[in-house]
């Protein structure tokens, strides 16, 4: 019957209704449904739960949200605003100019150049040789990658623009530049005035200053040096008048950095070393310059009085306790008879200065403690304070030394007699024997070097104690050197010269000298003293530093009087 009846049902003509059996279809038998739509899918009403949470989360961003709005416009909100509108005022500095540099004589050697290019003046330089490594150089502002400014200001490098860097640097000053939102200008405004750099005056003479450099350049050039170095100071104050270093650099050159090609040459160049200054850094064995200095000594200690002879054959025998067949030889540079102290300083004798360094027979030595002590006391040996900074402090042998840089090697009497004449290991600058003998000059003042007028270096002398008598016999011995010794080639008529020469051997094959000449001038009342050195030259060579000072004093005499005068 139900068989029956659910057929009968099923029969239909006409009508829209749908039998409650066809709703069960089999699964397998749904048709195709977007299922990611959910097609086919019962709706289910959302729970209060979910309506809760997500409210929840509406609330929270909002507060958030709500919060940073007060924060930026109540807490922050005037910083802010400063901070959007520098974004439309730039900052940009007015670059100061750096401070002149002078000789003694007002004659510009450093100024500045107007950059129609850039935003600060170029430095400029006097074109007279020989100022290169006595003005030094500088490096400019400098931007990075985006035109920002990394470095801010001039900086000195070297020489005097870095040692008076403080007092040449001026202030910038800063200017604010408005401009719209795409960064268009539309006004510009001083907000501080730069403030110029102090001007500095040195107390360089920049005429003997070229002269000495071109006197120096042309004998290199002719006779084989490779480099030299030479200076002048007042031996009453330290002021040095002349301060050469030869070869040199271009200040220019390296302030505007752009001609890589020529600073790659400096860099280069490892005989001529134009970077080295000669004067402060450059070390050298003195040779025969020593001489004088160890006669003060052996006055001093009265191991030998100015009256008492030394015979020189030529040669000095020091018997071998050991061995009476291999005697020590010790020779001189000739023969020069007997000699007593004012002309063995005169003619350079090699014997008279073994014997009162380190004895022989009954003539007593200083022996090497007193050397080193008395060598001291002129300079040698210790740095010099100079242009904000030291120089080389060079080396006096000793026995401390000899045992470090030889391995223990005892020290040895001939070891005396080399430092005696100032050979072996000795090396000093420059700058050291214009200082040593401006002592010897004004009788016992070792004085610091200046290079500013007017200024007032502390501690700016020390006092050698040493009999006054003793220098006028030493001054005397080299009065006599230039007169009719080793150093007669500045035996001129225009002014009094005392002096004394060194030619130094150096090289294993002696094949090389470097050629000194030191003294001062007038010989009555001292004003000046002077060193000269040319360095590396041929041993065959007997044209050397003496040569150099004797043109010099020939062109002061015609362009410089001045300084050939008494007071």
């Amino acid at each position: 019957m139900m068989s029956k009846r659910r057929k009968k049902n099923r029969t239909f003509s006409g009508t829209s209704d749908i039998a409650p059996e066809d709703i069960f279809l089999d699964s397998s038998n749904l048709p195709e449904f977007n299922r990611s739509q959910f097609e086919g899918r019962i709706e289910r009403p959302i729970s209060k739960f979910s309506l809760i949470l997500l409210s929840s989360i509406f609330i929270l961003v909002g507060a958030g949200f709500l919060y940073k709005l007060g924060v930026l416009q109540i807490k922050n909100g005037e910083a802010y605003a400063k901070l959007s509108e520098e974004n439309r005022l730039q900052h940009s500095y007015l670059f100061a100019d750096r401070g002149l540099i002078y000789d003694r004589n007002g004659v510009e050697l450093a100024w500045n150049t107007p950059n129609e290019t850039g935003d600060f003046a170029r430095r400029s330089y006097t074109s007279l040789e020989g100022h290169s490594h006595l003005l030094g150089f500088v490096r400019y502002p400098a931007k990075d990658t985006h035109g920002f400014y990394y470095q801010e200001e001039y900086l000195g490098a070297d020489g005097i623009e870095l040692a008076l860097n403080a007092e040449l640097s001026g202030k910038n000053g800063l200017k604010i530049i408005e401009t719209n939102a795409v960064g268009d200008f539309i006004s510009h405004n001083t907000i501080r005035l730069p403030e110029e750099g102090e001007s500095v005056q040195l107390t360089i003479d920049s005429r003997v200053q070229n002269q000495l450099y071109k006197i120096m350049f042309r004998l290199a050039s002719e006779r084989g040096f490779t480099g030299g170095a030479g200076g002048i100071m007042d031996v009453n104050t330290g002021e040095l008048i002349a301060f050469v270093s030869f070869p040199e650099f271009s200040s220019e050159v390296l302030s505007n950095a752009t001609n890589t090609a020529l600073i790659s040459s400096y860099q280069n160049d490892s005989q001529g070393t134009p970077f080295l200054n000669r004067m402060t850094d450059g070390l050298y064995t003195p040779g025969s310059i020593v001489k004088p200095f160890m006669a003060l000594g052996a006055l001093q200690e009265e191991v030998i009085t100015p009256q008492k002879t030394i015979y020189s054959s030529g040669r000095l025998v020091v018997p071998n306790p050991y061995n009476p067949d291999l005697p020590s030889v010790f020779t001189d540079w000739k023969a020069h008879g007997s000699v007593d102290m004012q002309r063995a300083i005169a003619v350079s004798s090699n014997i008279y200065f073994y014997q009162i360094g380190g004895g022989f027979e009954s003539q007593e030595g200083l022996g090497i403690e007193r050397i080193e002590k008395y060598m001291r006391m002129f300079g040698f040996g210790r740095p010099v304070s100079f242009l904000s900074s030291e120089s080389k402090a060079g080396v006096i042998p000793s026995p401390e030394w000899k045992a470090q840089v030889f391995n223990d090697d005892p020290w040895r009497l001939g070891d005396t007699y080399f430092t005696s004449i100032g050979q072996y290991g000795f090396q000093v600058t420059p700058i050291q024997g214009l200082r040593a003998i401006s002592a010897i000059a004004n009788k016992g003042t070792l004085l610091t070097p200046r290079l500013v007028k007017g200024e007032v270096t502390p501690e700016n002398s020390k006092e050698i104690p040493i009999a006054e008598n003793h220098f006028d016999v030493v001054s005397e011995g080299m009065r006599q050197g230039v007169l009719y010794g080793t150093v007669s080639g500045i035996n001129v008529p225009y002014v009094s010269v005392a002096g004394k020469t060194g030619t130094a051997e150096i090289g294993s094959q002696k094949k090389l000298v470097n050629s000194w000449t030191i003294g001062f001038f007038p010989f009555e009342e001292p004003r000046y003293a002077f060193t000269i050195l040319m360095e590396r030259g041929p041993q065959s060579n007997l044209i050397g530093a003496t040569a150099v000072a004797r043109e010099l004093f020939d062109w002061m005499r015609e362009h410089t009087p001045e300084y050939f005068l008494l007071d």
